[in-house]
């Protein structure tokens, strides 16, 4: 996702610190906007840059699991894990497979064929997402993960995998992590929360479903008083100047598009906010995943803040 760090004073800092906050949130896909930029501009000779966690659990050493339950057109996902004792990882097998156990990136036509349409297929897209996975997001930094061009939906669906993987991890829960995908969403109010604050403010969303379409989105971003970003007029009007958009504005617009279209894949990134909307996409989706379990149960997320 990408997904990733969401500031007061008048200096020419903190306005800089406001333009990063705008594009970001505090989820454990946060990270700065330089330390992705240096290392994606960083020669194949340069190490990748691994930014430090400072806010959040360390991941525990261990193998982490997750598994779709159902195949897509013909494939499902499967992904796994391995964390050391430092608390990065060191492997990670991302891979779609078809019901003999064959990955996608095997399949010489549909590769050729994606190649084609896409620009990029499964034998390029999912090595490139692993080796993110060992490299920059080492240490749990969801955030660092870019979007593969071409191959959008299978980079989102992997940052959300990832993320949760991250979340086991963290709490060193090794049971393996069934995605229930494709299924209806059950009804109910499904909610996830972030337990850390980044420059202030922490996420808070929920979702309610009805004959498997959502008809509320609450995404919010609240300070420790349990005020939103949305009433903070002095945050808004600085980050309006900077980024051509504000939480004001950003919030509802991410809401509404989930509402309107029932599929976090296809809500519109706002401009100006992307790093926001990212994180916004990834959490969706995560409550799209207990709906489709019914799993009512608050999701507390113990996000990772990563210095800048």
């Amino acid at each position: 996702m990408k997904f990733k760090s969401v500031v007061t004073g008048a200096s020419v800092i903190a306005v800089s610190a406001l333009a990063l906050a705008g594009c970001g949130s505090s989820s454990s896909s946060s990270s700065s906007s330089s330390s992705k930029k240096s290392s994606s501009s960083s020669s194949s000779s340069q190490t990748t840059k691994v930014a430090k966690l400072t806010t959040g659990s360390k991941m525990k050493a261990g193998t982490y699991n997750l598994e779709e339950e159902n195949y897509s057109h013909g494939y499902r996902t499967k992904i796994s894990l391995t964390v050391n004792d430092s608390g990065k990882i060191t492997k990670s097998t991302y891979d779609q497979v078809n019901k003999s156990g064959k990955s996608k990136s095997d399949d010489a036509s549909y590769n050729k064929q994606m190649k084609k349409v896409a620009g990029t297929n499964p034998k390029t897209y999912m090595p490139k997402l692993n080796k993110t996975l060992t490299a920059s997001a080492s240490t749990g930094n969801v955030g660092s993960i870019d979007v593969v061009t071409g191959a959008t939906e299978s980079s989102k669906t992997f940052q959300n995998y990832t993320q949760q993987l991250v979340q086991a991890a963290q709490a060193g829960n090794t049971s393996t992590i069934k995605i229930n995908n494709g299924a209806k969403m059950k009804d109910g109010t499904y909610t996830l929360n972030e337990k850390n604050y980044s420059h202030g403010y922490k996420v808070t969303f929920s979702i309610t479903v009805k004959d498997n379409k959502i008809t509320k989105s609450e995404y919010n971003q609240v300070n420790k008083n349990g005020k939103s970003k949305v009433d903070d007029a002095s945050y808004n009007k600085q980050m309006k100047k900077i980024a051509k958009t504000n939480p004001k504005t950003y919030q509802p617009a991410l809401n509404k598009s989930l509402v309107k279209n029932s599929d976090p894949t296809k809500v519109d990134v706002v401009t100006g906010a992307t790093e926001s909307s990212n994180t916004f996409i990834m959490y969706a989706e995560q409550l799209q995943n207990a709906a489709q379990n019914g799993d009512r149960k608050t999701i507390t997320v113990d996000n990772m803040i990563f210095s800048e």
